[in-house]
């Protein structure tokens, strides 16, 4: 048990020394357009080499250099990603578009954990051949991502925020990621900032991980004995159709109002949906319009309740370093996660899907108390430059 500890937060440490090697180039060096489109590019080579040396000899260490390209340079992108939609937007639109990003990044998770795997089945049941069926599926995703950062060329705009940097000296990046960081921790509230992103999605961390597993495992284990044909169509359509309908109305409504007036019904709706799966634990139906309908709820509620969540990192990464400050507080987002997720199962195997569910409902408590003495500008994310009439 132990290891497996020690394993995971190997991996966390990794996760956030590619963020800060991450962050010293791309606030540092040239624009954040200029590295989203070179990462575009960049993952779009990686791609098309995987699919020439997937049927050589030494592939395996020949695509594994090839997948270590793509990591990094899907981190740089998205560090990239994140400080430009910050730069090129105001507070107003950062507010209405968060909830239809995020259901974007949901979207483009389908796609590339499940619309790709099943063009390479297809393939591969059609013409019998595992390698070819892959490479077309590789060189699909590389089409896409060159498509992509040639579409970004003509259609990103040019914030004048983002502004190329001169290049600086090694020692000069060194202060600027120390001072940086110091600014970070200096934040007012920071320990309360820092509880917030730990502890706002300590339940749905947990709920996560054991949510398909429930659907899929069988009655006698306490789960609702569906095939996996049947949960990919609940999780892939219906989930993904509620989830982008919290995610829409959620950036729309915190653009009228403000994260402040939102933020307690934001709260309540991704943690009080997680009630459905204690219902199913104890009733275990067999109406599939029933379960749909259960996990369209948690999913909704999912959606619009998250936006609250990126809010609250936009607007605590707000001032001169707001792209770093961005970064370190998904760092500790991706902790906030991976901490709930580790426990997950144990807790399950030990205690069953009816107390597991009870208690990742009871788990989130801390979400309210920390929620209380979080302190926010009542007029974030609304539109200031509307006139009132």
């Amino acid at each position: 048990m132990s290891s497996f500890f020690r394993i995971n937060f190997k991996k966390l440490k990794r996760i956030i020394k590619l963020e800060i090697h991450d962050y010293t180039f791309v606030d540092n060096l040239k624009s954040k357009r200029f590295w989203i489109l070179v990462m575009q590019f960049t993952i779009a080579i990686a791609l098309i080499g995987i699919a020439i040396f997937l049927q050589t000899s030494s592939f395996f260490f020949i695509t594994l250099f090839f997948f270590y390209i793509i990591a990094l340079s899907s981190a740089t992108h998205d560090i990239a990603a994140d400080g430009f939609y910050m730069l090129a937007l105001n507070q107003h639109d950062q507010s209405l578009f968060v909830g239809i990003r995020s259901t974007f990044y949901r979207l483009a998770m389908i796609f590339g954990q499940g619309a790709l795997v099943i063009i390479a089945g297809y393939l591969q049941n059609t013409y019998n051949d595992t390698s070819l069926a892959w490479i077309v599926s590789i060189l699909l995703a590389a089409l896409i991502f060159l498509a992509f950062s040639i579409y970004h060329k003509y259609i990103l705009p040019y914030p004048a925020s983002d502004e190329n940097r001169i290049k600086k000296s090694a020692s000069e990046i060194t202060k600027s990621f120390t001072d940086t960081f110091l600014s970070f921790i200096k934040k007012k509230q920071i320990i309360v900032i820092i509880l917030f992103i730990m502890f706002y999605r300590l339940g749905e961390g947990q709920l996560a991980k054991m949510a398909s597993l429930f659907l899929l495992d069988s009655q006698s284990a306490g789960g609702l004995n569906l095939n996996t044909e049947t949960v990919g169509f609940i999780y892939g359509t219906v989930g993904i159709i509620a989830l982008m309908l919290g995610g829409v109305l959620g950036g729309v409504v915190c653009a009228k109002k403000g994260l402040k007036f939102w933020i307690w019904w934001m709260l309540i709706a991704i943690n009080l949906p997680d009630l459905v799966y204690v219902y199913l634990a104890f009733t275990q139906p067999a109406n599939i319009y029933i379960i749909n309908g259960m996990v369209a709820i948690e999913q909704f509620g999912y959606g619009f309740g998250f936006t609250a969540f990126m809010m609250v990192l936009i607007y605590i990464s707000d001032g001169k370093y707001k792209t770093a400050h961005y970064a370190i507080a998904t760092g500790i987002m991706a902790l906030g996660m991976m901490l709930p997720g580790m426990i997950s199962g144990i807790i399950q195997e030990a205690f069953g899907y009816q107390n597991f569910f009870i208690w990742v409902c009871i788990s989130t408590i801390p979400a309210f108390i920390i929620t209380k003495y979080l302190k926010i500008d009542p007029d974030f994310g609304k539109n200031t430059n509307v006139e009132k009439i």
